[in-house]
Parts: structure tokens; C-alpha cells; sequence
């Protein structure tokens, strides 16, 4: 389905929430997106289209990564390696700590998921300040992978975060 389709349906079906989870920030929630099933299909293949052929393996941030991850895995055949917040993975893990628009974190990754120079395409629904997405590369590129693209549906742009992804190919579904 064409990107149009998926941004009319992201624009039509996803709520802005103020205030969430802090004072001062204005969440985008896009639950009633993946609660739609046309709505979902249409972001899916419009997350992958631009990536098609050149990527291995899905990997999604937790959480609403995870969905849009799994999608899109499901669709393309591929496989899907998930990015978790800490003590979530029983092996050995990589860590790396970054901090988000409304404090810090981090994030955890098995390296011995998949095998050396795998191209993963990085998914996740919101790119804000880019550390989410800073940190998930960082961990894809330790384990020996690589970043094949990133893929999000919605770029809040006047937070800047493509300028912590230099040199990274990203593609957003929306623009605000």
C-alpha cells in the first residue's frame, strides 16, 4: 500500500495526549493505528518499501517497536531481533545508556543473535531526540551487525533527532 494510504491513516487515527508521560511533553499515541487492521497493514509495508532487498533481519525498540517490528517481519519473511530495556534478556547482553527527551535509559541487545555483517533494518514508531534510535544503532553496530536503514512513522523534527543519526538512512512515514 502506498505511503499516502499510511500517512492519511496515521493522521486520521492517532491521538496527540499532553502532558504523557511528563509535564510538557505531548505524546503521539499510536495505538489506534495498530489497533486498526488495514490501518496497520498500510504502515507495515510503507515502513519496508523504501528498505526492500536490502536488509536481513528486523530489529524493534521496545515496545511499540516491537509491534511494527513483528509486522513488518511477518510481511517481508524475515526475522525480528528485539532491543529491550534492561534485565528483560536471560543471555549475555550489550548495554547502552542515552538519554531521551524526558530523562535517561537504557537499552540491552543479545550479540549472539545473528550472524557478523547481518543488515538490519532498525523500526520503531517515534523518532524524537534520536537517542532511542543513537543507542539501538550503537548496539546493532557492536554486535558486529549492520544498520541497513531506520524506519519510523513519526519524526517530531523540531526536536532534531536526525542530527544524532549522521550518516544514517531514515525514512518517516510523517513529518511533524
Amino acid at each position: 500500500m502506498p505511503t499516502a494510504t499510511a500517512r492519511e491513516a496515521i493522521e486520521r487515527l492517532s491521538r496527540v495526549v499532553p502532558d504523557f508521560p511528563t509535564p510538557g511533553i505531548t505524546f503521539r499515541d499510536l495505538t489506534p493505528v495498530f489497533a486498526d487492521g488495514a490501518a496497520l497493514h498500510a504502515v507495515t509495508d510503507a515502513l519496508v518499501a523504501p528498505f526492500a532487498g536490502g536488509f536481513d533481519v528486523i530489529a524493534g525498540v521496545e515496545a511499540r517497536g516491537f509491534v511494527l517490528a513483528a509486522s513488518a517481519a511477518y510481511a517481508t519473511g524475515h526475522g525480528v531481533v528485539m532491543i529491550r530495556k534492561p534485565g528483560k534478556l536471560p543471555r549475555a547482553v550489550l548495554t547502552e545508556d542515552y538519554d531521551l527527551e524526558y530523562g535517561s535509559t537504557t537499552l540491552e541487545v543479545h550479540p549472539d543473535e545473528l550472524e557478523r555483517g547481518a543488515r538490519v533494518l532498525l523500526i520503531d514508531d517515534v523518532l524524537a531526540t534520536g537517542g532511542t534510535l543513537a543507542a539501538s544503532c550503537s548496539l546493532i553496530e557492536r554486535s558486529g551487525w549492520v544498520v541497513a536503514g531506520i524506519s519510523v512513522v513519526l519524526e517530531l523534527s523540531e526536536l532534531a533527532g536526525t542530527t544524532r543519526l549522521p550518516g544514517r538512512r531514515v525514512h518517516s512515514l510523517v513529518t511533524l
